[in-house]
C-alpha cells in the first residue's frame, strides 16, 4: 500500500455555515472514534497533544473546535488525512467497505518485482510502474493493472532493528506480450476462486482500513466454512488499487477453497 500525504484544507468552514456545523459535529465524533480505535483514554491523548483532558472532552462533545496545528498533530497520531478528519464520518464502516463477494479469476500473466525496504509498497510499485513504461507495456496497455502483496521472508532482525519489510508489486501483462527489458520475474497465476472486498479511500487510514479488510474477509470465510488456501502458481492474497470518479478504491483478494459457486470469470472488477 503506497504512502499518503496529509492534505491541509485551506478553506476552513465558519461556525455559522451549515456545512461547517455538520463538519464540526462529525469532527467531534471522529476524534472520539479514532481515539478509541487506538485504545487511548482522553488523558493519554491529551498528554500526546500537550493539552488537558478537559480540552479533549470538549473537542469530542463539539463544544470547541481544535486549532489547526492540533488537528495536524492528530493526523500524525491517528494516521489519517486532515481532509477526512474534518469532512468525513470515519465511524461509518458501511461507507468504507463493500459486501464480500466470491469471484473466479481467470488465469493471467504478470511481471513482478520484490523489494525489502522501510517503505516497500511505494518502492516496488514505483519500480514496476517504471518497468511497464520502459518495456513498452504501457504503449500496448495504457491502463496497466498493478497488484501487490506482502513478501513475508524478512527476518526479525531486519524488521525490528532496521524497520525493513517486504512487498511484491506486479503488473498484469497480455499473454502475447514479449520484451527484452530485464529486471522482473515473470509469473503465471492459474484460474482460482477468491473472496473479495472493496475499500473506499484506503489511504485515509491505511494502517486501519486495509488490515481490517483482511480481518473482515477471514471472519466471512470462517462463518461460511470456507478455507483460506495456499497453492502453487496461485497468489494466496493480493491488493488491487484503482481510481474511479476521482475516488481511490482498493480490492483485497484472498484465495479460498471449498467454493461451490462464484461469479463468472472476472479480471479484478
Amino acid at each position: 500500500m503506497p504512502g499518503y500525504d496529509i492534505i491541509v484544507n485551506k478553506q476552513w468552514p465558519s461556525d455559522n455555515n451549515q456545512n461547517g456545523e455538520n463538519n464540526k459535529m462529525s469532527l467531534g465524533n471522529n476524534i472520539s472514534f479514532l481515539r478509541k480505535q487506538k485504545k487511548f483514554t482522553q488523558e493519554q491523548l491529551a498528554d500526546r497533544l500537550h493539552v488537558t483532558r478537559q480540552t479533549v472532552s470538549r473537542w469530542e462533545s463539539d463544544e470547541v473546535v481544535p486549532e489547526l496545528d492540533r488537528l495536524v498533530e492528530m493526523c500524525g497520531i491517528f494516521a489519517c488525512k486532515l481532509d477526512a478528519l474534518v469532512r468525513e464520518d470515519l465511524s461509518a464502516p458501511g461507507e468504507i467497505y463493500s459486501e464480500i463477494k466470491l469471484k473466479r479469476i481467470a488465469p493471467f500473466r504478470m511481471a513482478s518485482y520484490v523489494i525489502i525496504s522501510p517503505d516497500p509498497e511505494s518502492d516496488s510499485l514505483g519500480y514496476i510502474g517504471r518497468w511497464a513504461k520502459n518495456s513498452g507495456l504501457t504503449r500496448i496497455c495504457p491502463d496497466v493493472k498493478l497488484i501487490g502483496w506482502d513478501f513475508p521472508f524478512v527476518s526479525q532482525e531486519q524488521q525490528n532493528r532496521f524497520g525493513l519489510h517486504g512487498y511484491v508489486a506486479a503488473c498484469v501483462i497480455p499473454d502475447d506480450f514479449e520484451t527484452d527489458c530485464p529486471g522482473v520475474t515473470f509469473l503465471q497465476n492459474k484460474e482460482a476462486d477468491y473472496a473479495v472486498i472493496t475499500i473506499k479511500e484506503p489511504f485515509i487510514q491505511p494502517f486501519e482500513r486495509i488490515p481490517n479488510a483482511y480481518k473482515l474477509i477471514m471472519e466471512y470465510l470462517q462463518a461460511n466454512n470456507f478455507k483460506e488456501k495456499s497453492q502453487e502458481n496461485i497468489i494466496s492474497c493480493f491488493e488491487y488499487e484503482y481510481v474511479k470518479n476521482d475516488i481511490t478504491y482498493m480490492d483485497v483478494f484472498i484465495h479460498v477453497d471449498g467454493v461451490t459457486k462464484a461469479d463468472a470469470f472476472s479480471m479484478f472488477h
